[in-house]
């Protein structure tokens, strides 16, 4: 696999394309702009496993803090990775939902998967993550 090789400069910010918050044309650095911190994909695995509420996502034993997890299902929702969808036991809070963008990274975080459990023997698959 290529991916590429890019000129490098002096002044990070000269690397910025112009108009755009993004670092470079990549598409690897793009979705890491996106996705790339330790949250992102954790939540993104949650709605997976057919979690939908922000206190779904409080209880997966990673621990996100409260704060965090609000800044990070916003930019999810920015980027059109999620949707708000009235909550299916018909109270007035909100649910996630993950978009056909947000489905996309399904084989991702399943790649992901397969090489945590290549590559650390610690690691061990959450039930809706099997194969799949």
């Amino acid at each position: 696999m290529s991916i590429g090789k890019q000129k490098r400069t002096a002044d990070p910010a000269a690397s910025q394309i112009p108009g755009s918050s993004k670092r470079s044309p990549c598409p690897v650095a793009s979705l890491l702009d996106v996705v790339g911190d330790r949250w992102t994909l954790l939540i993104v695995r949650d709605l997976m496993l057919d979690r939908s509420r922000f206190r779904d996502f409080c209880a997966s034993p990673e621990g996100i803090p409260t704060n965090i997890l609000s800044d990070r299902l916003e930019r999810l929702l920015e980027h059109g990775i999620i949707e708000q969808v009235p909550a299916a036991d018909g109270t007035k809070r909100l649910a996630y939902q993950l978009t056909d963008k947000g489905r996309a990274l399904g084989p991702v975080l399943k790649e992901m998967r397969d090489w945590g459990l290549k590559w650390d023997k610690s690691t061990r698959v959450m039930e809706s993550l099997k194969q799949g």
